[in-house]
């Protein structure tokens, strides 16, 4: 896609965002996986210059059957905005969300620079100073396998992200942590670090490496949910989720 097409398309797909339109059949198919990225850094721009700002990043599509299932050879990213930065605890009014669902992440906060092509496991590690359990809140504002480049383009599915206490990291291994997950007090679901890319920290890697492709380094301060350890789950209605991690500690909020 030429540049000016690339403008003609983010400026389109934003303003059909700002009418509420978040998957336009204008565009429907015609994107690639680079011009879906392309637009969703394109309207975090404008984002920002509307005085947003810019709080990190998320990492989807970290388990190999996700990928399988949507035909894609790696996983995705999307920003997160701190305006959709919340507390745990948080009530969610149900009713003004988009066919929402959750995901059981752990949000991992730099804190040094990563910038690739080339950022190793090690170097990842090293730059990840806190770590605090996490929920991805998701709506589904269109199909997502069914045109994965314009589900890019809308941000790969982000709405929120609800955290909890955030703790250093120090030397333990993430891929060792372990979630419970409930929904309305009952168990779920159990899952291991080791879900999510044989370790969250790989989710990093990926990141930082893939981001340089769009000329993007993971700025120290910045946050990024690693993927979930289990499935989404979407609800069909009101509900209260809480997940535990071990040992990092909980994180929960309400649908009402």
């Amino acid at each position: 896609m030429s540049a000016f097409n690339l403008e003609h398309a983010t400026e389109s797909i934003w303003q059909s965002m700002l009418q509420g339109h978040h998957h336009p059949d204008e565009w429907a198919h015609k994107l690639d996986m680079d011009a879906g990225y392309r637009v969703q850094l394109g309207i975090l721009r404008r984002l920002i210059a509307r005085g947003e700002r810019h709080a990190g990043w998320k990492v989807g599509l970290t388990a190999a059957a996700m990928r399988a299932q949507m035909k894609v050879h790696e996983p995705c990213f999307g920003f997160l905005l701190a305006s959709g930065n919340k507390p745990s605890g948080h009530v969610f009014q149900y009713a003004t969300l988009i066919k929402p669902g959750f995901e059981n992440e752990l949000c991992l906060t730099l804190g040094a620079t990563l910038r690739g092509p080339g950022v190793s496991l090690d170097e990842a590690r090293r730059a990840i100073s806190d770590v605090a359990p996490a929920l991805e809140i998701i709506e589904t504002r269109g199909d997502f396998a069914a045109d994965l480049p314009l589900t890019m383009a809308d941000n790969a599915q982000q709405k929120a992200f609800v955290t909890g206490t955030a703790i250093p990291l120090e030397d333990f291994d993430l891929s060792s942590a372990r979630v419970r997950v409930y929904v309305d007090e009952q168990l779920r679901d159990e899952a291991s670090g080791a879900a999510v890319m044989g370790n969250p920290v790989n989710s990093i890697v990926w990141l930082a490496n893939k981001l340089a492709e769009f000329g993007y380094a993971l700025e120290a301060r910045q946050r990024v949910i690693s993927g979930s350890f289990t499935r989404q789950y979407l609800l069909q209605g009101p509900a209260h989720v809480r997940s535990v991690f071990d040992p990092f500690g909980a994180v929960e909020a309400t649908f009402r």
